[in-house]
């Protein structure tokens, strides 16, 4: 492994200052701190598409597409990664650093909840195809007598996308209240449609089966034996508010701002998604905190096997099942138990030459983890997009990302070499 000079360093991050100086008049986005050692160089990656990753970000953020964000892309223990923009808007606001902490947004699906469901169905106490209905008869009737723990997994259920907010309710009692009163509007593996409803009941289903709350049974199972130090639920009763980008502000006097831990307005270590503040601040759906840097780690423990520098989290056959397709036989789109492969939500994370076959997920607070098998290759972009609104538009973003990481791990001459298809 060969690190940047600090003299190669220094001009790169005078290179990438000056670009946003032209874009943003003025406004620094690379933060004063970033980051000797941060850019690491090796055979493995193209370095010639650097230049390009950054402009991207800059470019987003003087858009005002997202105030900051943290790029990592690896192949093979060759990384590159950097920091961009500010907590906010505002000229004065912290820097981004590596070290920043973001809300993972529905990440946590496939970095705690679905590998949850998979190491309880490793240890025996769970079964993958078994009825939802066998775990919570009070989740019968409505047409969901059928549904499978593999058609929860799979966003296959027939349940809604969603809880209704209204009438108002709190509580992780209530949500599963609410989610076991819905109907399904098709049978149950017989159409695909994406639902935290689906999720928050597997990290129930966690809670019931191994009587362990979801956060601690994934801390204790998946994030301290990985080594991911920064990341679990409820961050602010381990980590101050400033190492966390915020997200949205708040109104005075609606439900996020009654919250004990929302500070001036502002969420900051308090999950974004409505519906987890209400549940308490865990569930399957959302909820985990995290940095790129151990959102790494669980990428590549993935490419390993499920088992990372002598520690094994997942075996064998879990990681195939999370991450390769395990949608029922008839849905056009394809899922792992947990990993998204070739839905539409796939399209614009795994850009234009990552091909069918690679997998991850998305976060709404503009979250991606995508990870290629053939070229053992993955990338993450951590970002706080829906500060200081959830209204910014990074698809865009996620596709020229998805591209650039694939040339720079060489995907294409991979591709070529192996007779894989496009996209």
């Amino acid at each position: 492994m060969r690190a940047y000079s600090p003299h190669t360093l220094f001009r790169r991050q005078a290179l990438i200052a000056g670009a946003c100086a032209v874009l943003l008049a003025g406004c620094a986005v690379v933060p004063d701190t970033a980051a000797p050692g941060a850019v690491q160089e090796r055979a493995g990656l193209d370095h010639a598409r650097f230049a390009a990753i950054d402009s991207a970000v800059i470019e987003a953020i003087g858009e005002r597409r997202l105030p900051g964000a943290v790029f990592h892309l690896e192949r093979g223990g060759d990384v590159y990664e950097q920091a961009y923009g500010r907590f906010s808007y505002e000229a004065d606001a912290p820097a981004v650093t590596p070290d920043t902490v973001f809300d993972a947004a529905s990440l946590s699906k496939v970095l705690a909840t679905a590998p949850s469901v998979l190491l309880l169905a490793e240890d025996g106490k769970l079964d993958l195809d078994a009825r939802l209905a066998d775990y919570f008869p009070e989740c019968g009737g409505g047409g969901k007598e059928a549904i499978t723990i593999r058609h929860l997994l799979t966003h296959t259920s027939g349940l809604a996308a969603g809880l209704p907010a209204k009438p108002a309710w709190r509580g992780d009692d209530a949500a599963h209240a609410l989610a076991c009163a819905q109907g399904v509007t098709h049978a149950p593996g017989s159409f695909f449609r994406y639902s935290d409803i689906n999720y928050i009941l597997l990290g129930q289903l966690v809670r019931k089966v191994s009587g362990m709350p979801l956060d601690a049974f994934a801390q204790e199972r998946i994030f301290a034996p990985l080594g991911m130090r920064d990341t679990g639920y409820l961050p602010l009763r381990r980590i101050g508010r400033a190492a966390i980008a915020p997200t949205q502000e708040v109104a005075a006097g609606t439900q996020a701002s009654a919250h004990a831990d929302v500070a001036g307005g502002v969420l900051q270590g308090v999950v974004h998604d409505p519906t987890v503040r209400r549940i308490g601040g865990v569930a399957g759906s959302a909820g985990v905190f995290t940095t790129a840097r151990d959102v790494a780690r669980f990428a590549r423990m993935l490419l390993a096997g499920g088992e990372l520098d002598g520690v094994r989290i997942l075996r064998p056959d879990s990681v195939r099942l999370l991450t390769t397709v395990q949608s029922p036989p008839g849905i056009a789109a394809l899922r792992g138990l947990g990993m998204d492969i070739d839905s539409p939500y796939a399209l614009r994370p795994r850009g234009t030459l990552y091909p069918v076959g690679s997998f991850g997920h998305t976060g709404f607070t503009g979250c991606i983890l995508w990870i290629d098998p053939g070229s053992r290759s993955f990338y993450v972009l951590l970002s706080n997009r829906v500060y200081p609104d959830d209204k910014a538009n990074v698809l865009p973003l996620y596709t020229r990302l998805g591209t650039l990481a694939a040339e720079s791990a060489g995907v294409a001459a991979h591709r070529a070499n192996t007779g894989v298809a496009a996209p």
